[in-house]
């Protein structure tokens, strides 16, 4: 399934920059902490760096993690039931990460806009938080698709899955 593939890279390119994103924020870290403790001399932000810096390393794992279907799942509940009762869970849970990632792009977008209007910036650097807020807000916008994505064409093979 192409469609598929095209979104599989738009996931993995999303990890890959959030992994680029975490391991600037660790070198940045390491660097902060050799200088605070050995060098005297800090490196000012470097709280606010790691605040942005996570959160959108966070946003940028959601596309990854919602395509590979690895979210967190419980299923004390459900392993006695049959597999096409788990099916329409499963088909459920991906219509509830759509709304959920859905919001949470919507609201981050407007929080960006907002943001942007407003000169909105982090304390101490100045640092613009429109471009924290459109970086989660993108990715989101990415696994509410690939949420989608998933619970449409499963429900195509709905037939295959209750039998």
């Amino acid at each position: 399934m192409m469609f598929s593939n095209a979104l599989e890279r738009v996931a993995r390119l999303c990890s890959i920059l959030g992994g680029l994103v975490m391991t600037g924020l660790m070198l940045m870290t390491c660097y902060s902490l050799i200088g605070r403790n050995f060098l005297d001399s800090a490196l000012i932000g470097d709280f606010e760096l790691t605040g942005v810096g996570a959160g959108a390393a966070i946003a940028l794992f959601m596309p990854i993690c919602q395509f590979k279907r690895e979210n967190i799942i419980v299923d004390f509940f459900t392993a006695n039931r049959s597999d096409a009762f788990n099916f329409r869970l499963d088909r459920m849970g991906d219509l509830f990460m759509t709304v959920i990632f859905l919001l949470l792009a919507w609201r981050c977008g407007a929080a960006a806009i907002n943001a942007k209007e407003t000169l909105g910036a982090s304390m101490l650097l100045g640092f613009p938080d429109w471009i924290v807020f459109t970086s989660m807000s993108i990715p989101f916008g990415i696994t509410a698709f690939i949420a989608a994505m998933q619970a449409l064409s499963t429900f195509k093979n709905n037939d295959k899955a209750a039998s």
